[in-house]
């Protein structure tokens, strides 16, 4: 419906009644792991398993540090179709969109996202926009970035000679 909004018109837009959900933006597609998307290729024949488990039979590489305390793989991934996620309202989300279940959670990175002044977005300032996901830049399993050791500050150029002076 709204395919292309600016931040500035979200107080309009919902005044007039028209939902976050049906905001959208152009993204790219996610980066899946290569051979793991579709995910129905393995689940859509797995019982589902709803326990929270160390997982050991697939999925090993996956380091849940993202509120892990309280997280578990179903509170994002659908249970039943595993080739899309879902918001805390159950209501099915493509991965496409998953700047949305995270701005749940994370509401003023979102907003911030939207704005442009949190990741990054190409396109025109006053036109069409493509923004890109938060996946692209965060692992979503482990979202916070690693320290890196810091540098040595650069060395000042030589000076150089000057002739006739």
């Amino acid at each position: 419906m709204l395919d292309r909004i600016g931040w500035g018109a979200l107080g309009a837009v919902l005044a007039a009644g028209i939902g976050a959900a049906q905001l959208r933006v152009e993204a790219p597609p996610p980066p899946f792991s290569e051979g793991i998307y579709p995910c129905s290729n393995c689940h859509a024949s797995m019982p589902v398993n709803r326990q929270r488990r160390e997982l050991t039979a697939m999925h090993t590489d996956i380091n849940l540090k993202h509120d892990a305390e309280h997280r578990w793989c179903l509170d994002c991934h659908d249970a039943t179709n595993r080739d899309q996620l879902h918001l805390a309202s159950g209501e099915p989300l493509p991965f496409e969109e998953s700047y949305r279940l995270c701005g749940q959670c994370h509401g003023e990175k979102y907003r911030d996202w939207r704005a442009g002044a949190h990741g990054r977005r190409v396109g025109y300032w006053n036109g069409a926009k493509q923004y890109l996901l938060c996946a692209h830049c965060h692992n979503p399993h482990e979202p916070r970035f690693k320290a890196i050791a810091p540098k040595p500050a650069p060395k000042p150029p030589k000076a150089r000679a000057t002739h006739g002076n």
